[in-house]
């Protein structure tokens, strides 16, 4: 039965009787972010960004949804509910790789909300010098693919920061290709970031075999050039199209169709345990055999989940090697407390970067 068919004193009545939901929901977020204000005034400088404290709120009210909203509409509600009453204690900044209409401003956005101040930068490094330096409160960077796998310059900038690891975001890329161009028929040339490009390399080799594919800073920047230039094509978030006045091609168009990029949030704080938590650190071995497969044994030992092992160039000499970890459990839980007490015995070198909630 569509709208036409329903008798209009029935579609009145029900228009009514959201209008009067509308007025209470507005009045309890007003008195939610009352409470906020209320809470900011007592933390006496305290952070204002609790990551614990809003996976714990977003964790139960998953677990408390009856629908018929999906799981996701309810994140996205109540993150924006958390953001705009965050913003009534004290705003936050946060830098992320720009410029505007990147999937790291996407993050941003999903993990924070729309009511902080969002600071674009031109790289991986000049987000966590504004972290360092507290220019911004925090920052978002990637850290890994799912098709492409670790992006190296964000490892090897948390092996040396200050900064400690306080969240992560998992988010869902999908690639679309943007041009001024009204067609792909004329396209000779595709600007991205280059993980973009592997992503959809597959795509490329069928529909645009002949196009040159040209590597850039971020999707963003991609999208800038693309708009100036005939013929030109950009990879990257629809969310870019609009900004750069381009046409939306063709979407969807990553050869994974569950490709996913993890990014984590930078910031100076440590985090408590939210109950479902995740800790990274990076460590190196002793150089003699048998070292490596050693520092494993206290996980294993004290029954610790290792969920990744990742090697990259120490940069202190040839053929030497650090390895990012991340495991299940928060630092002060007291398997993985064990198990790091152990590996700082063991470990040439060891760095935990940071405890934070884990990503749904």
């Amino acid at each position: 039965m569509n709208e036409k068919e329903i008798p209009s004193e029935s579609i009145e009545a029900l228009r009514a009787r959201i209008d009067g939901m509308d007025d209470r929901i507005l009045a309890l977020v007003n008195a939610r972010a009352g409470l906020a204000a209320r809470i900011g005034e007592l933390k006496g400088g305290a952070p204002v960004y609790r990551p614990e404290r809003e996976a714990q709120v977003l964790r139960r009210l998953r677990e408390a949804n009856a629908g018929p909203l999906p799981a996701e509409a309810v994140d996205r509600l109540f993150t924006e509910v958390i953001s705009a009453c965050r913003a009534v204690e004290d705003a936050l900044s946060v830098a992320y790789l720009g410029p505007r209409g990147t999937f790291s401003e996407e993050a941003a956005g999903k993990r924070f909300g729309s009511s902080v101040r969002g600071v674009p930068s031109a790289t991986i490094d000049e987000v966590f010098r504004l972290v360092e330096a507290r220019q911004v409160g925090h920052g978002v960077v990637p850290v890994e693919n799912s098709t492409e796998g670790a992006v190296g310059r964000t490892l090897d900038l948390l092996l040396g920061t200050a900064a400690r690891i306080c969240g992560e975001v998992a988010l869902p890329v999908h690639q679309c290709l943007m041009s001024k161009d009204a067609d792909m028929d004329g396209i000779v040339r595709v600007y991205a970031h280059g993980q973009s490009l592997a992503q959809c390399q597959g795509w490329l080799d069928l529909h645009l075999p002949r196009a040159e594919r040209v590597a850039v800073v971020s999707n963003a920047e991609a999208a800038r050039v693309a708009s100036a230039e005939a013929h030109g094509a950009s990879l990257g978030s629809r969310a870019a199209a609009p900004l750069y006045g381009l046409n939306v091609l063709a979407r969807n168009i990553e050869d994974n169709p569950s490709n996913t990029t993890r990014f984590v949030v930078l910031g100076h704080q440590s985090v408590p345990r939210s109950g479902r938590d995740k800790t990274s650190l990076v460590m190196a071995a002793a150089n003699r055999p048998g070292a490596m497969h050693a520092l494993l044994g206290p996980f294993a030992e004290h029954g610790v989940s290792m969920t990744r092992l990742e090697s990259r160039p120490s940069k202190t000499g040839i053929w030497e090697y650090v390895f990012f970890v991340d495991i299940e459990g928060h630092e002060s839980d007291a398997r993985v407390a064990a198990a790091l007490e152990r590996l700082r015995e063991m470990a040439a070198f060891l760095k935990v970067l940071g405890s934070y909630p884990a990503a749904e």
